[in-house]
Order: C-alpha cells, then structure tokens, then sequence
C-alpha cells in the first residue's frame, strides 16, 4: 500500500507544481522538457531498457502519436489548473479513464455488466457537476475546454498505452523508454521554435522546476507499476486505490492550501466521482 500512497502523492505534486508554476512565472514548456529528460534519463537508470530490441516491427506509429500527444497534454493540463485549479483537473483526468473502458469494449471486444455501465453513467453525471460554476456563460463555456481536453487527451493516452502493453515483442519499461525519448525530441523541437520566433529566453528557474517535475511525473509510474507488482493479485485495488487517492488529496489540497471554491453542486460532483471509481473496479471483479 506504501507503493500506492507514494504514487498518488507524486501525481497530486505534479498538479501542485504547475498550479505554482504561474507564481514563479515557470515557461511551462521548457519545464516540461526538462521534465521528460529527467524522466527518460530516471527511466533509464531503473528499467534498463534495451533499445537493441526495437525494430521496424515496433508500434512506432503509437510511439510517435504519444511523443506528439504527452507534451501537448502537459500543456492542457497546466492551463488547466491554471483557469480551473487542482481539484476540477485531478478529477477530469481520473474520469478519463472512461475513455479506455470504452475503448475496451469497442475496441478489444471486452464484455460489460452492470457495474461497468452504472459506473459510467455516474461518472459522465460527477462531470456535469465537478465543472459548474456560478459565472457569466461565455466564461465558462471557454473554460469548459481546458477540463474536456484533459478528460480526452488522456484518455486517449491511456488507451495508447494498453496498446503498448500488449506488444509483447518488447518489454513495456523499452517502450516507455522510447516514448519518453521522443517526447523530449518534440518538446525540445517546440522550445527551439519559441525561442526562435518568440524570442522566449532559456532560464534556469525552468531547468530547476522542470527536474523536479520530472521526479516526481515518473516516482508517480514507478510507484504505480511497483503497486501493481507487489499487489499481483488485486489489480484493481490498485487501480480503485490510485484513482480515489489523487482525487480526494487533490481536492483537500486545493480547498485547503489554494482556497479553491466550490459549490454544493461540484462537491456532489466530487462525491459521485468516487462512487463512479468504486462501480468501475467492482466490474473487474464480477465474472463477465
């Protein structure tokens, strides 16, 4: 459980650095490309991946779809937090996990039960509510976009990643390591294009707050598959564990730290996130 908690802390820190991100005035992509170094030089330490086995057969195309998409989100993700704060994004990105499971069913011909539909149901309902605000409708439909974006995006990343996983000509810890290799090739490319048509400067704060960042945006992977190891056998208490963890310590976090404010309506929201998260892992379970 040790592995679940450090985990989830880790996520929740990623959203509290770019919530801090403005106040320090981070450039948010040059952090983030720092930040898939350090996770592409960490990932290289622990996993030791051997890039000798990647061939014209790996799913490149996946690899590069996720190079292209994991810096683009990032993007999302802070503007996201920035516009919205921690709570409403942690649970956007947590309810994404809708879209793998229906990617499951229409995609890789998984079965549903009721469990499953209850949960989805509930969890498109805990949206509606998470995002409601008390504002003029021009505002909110724009800040509308920055939560779909991240529901969707990594969403997709999800099911990208179960794609990778069941390559089984590779080990998945030497397709991370590529995928992360790539991601910080785009990112770099898209720092190189700032500075040169922007005139964005290269500052040493980003440097710094993008090592960190990348600390703990790969401590939340390690940790995570290290939970999946050790608790071999119940997967979706993992699963179940993480989702509810990241949402209840995001929302403590900025309710209490960042005094983000809520409605009765978007802790009801909250509420029925859990509920969608605890029907989802119960459909695991029930023999199909």
């Amino acid at each position: 459980m040790i592995y679940i908690i450090l985990s989830v802390l880790c996520s929740v820190t990623v959203a509290v650095l770019l919530k801090l991100a403005k106040r320090y005035q981070i450039n948010i992509i040059q952090a983030v490309t720092v930040n898939y170094f350090t996770a592409l030089t960490l990932c290289f330490l622990f996993f030791k991946p051997d890039v000798h086995l990647l061939g014209t057969s790996a799913p490149w195309p996946v690899y590069i779809t996720l190079a292209i998409l994991l810096p683009s989100i990032f993007l999302v993700l802070a503007a996201s937090v920035k516009k919205l704060g921690i709570v409403k994004t942690d649970i956007a990105q947590r309810l994404s996990l809708f879209i793998p499971v229906l990617a499951a069913y229409f995609i890789f011909k998984e079965g549903f039960n009721e469990y499953k539909i209850i949960g989805l149901a509930i969890g498109f309902l805990a949206i509606i509510l998470t995002f409601i605000r008390k504002s003029d409708q021009e505002a909110q439909s724009k800040q509308w976009v920055y939560p779909i974006a991240v529901f969707i995006g990594f969403g997709v990343i999800d099911v990208l990643f179960k794609q990778i996983a069941l390559y089984k000509a590779l080990p998945y810890t030497t397709s991370l390591f590529t995928v992360f290799a790539l991601a910080f090739i785009v990112s770099i490319l898209l720092v190189f294009f700032m500075v040169i048509t922007k005139k964005t400067k290269l500052q040493l704060v980003n440097l710094a707050c993008g090592l960190i960042l990348g600390c703990f945006n790969f401590g939340n992977i390690l940790f995570y598959m290290k939970a999946h190891k050790a608790l071999s056998e119940n997967p979706s208490t993992v699963f179940a564990a993480m989702n509810m963890g990241v949402i209840v310590v995001g929302s403590l976090i900025g309710i209490i730290i960042f005094k983000e404010k809520l409605s009765k309506l978007n802790y009801i929201g909250i509420f029925l996130a859990l509920v969608a998260v605890i029907f989802i892992t119960l459909s695991q379970n029930v023999i199909r």
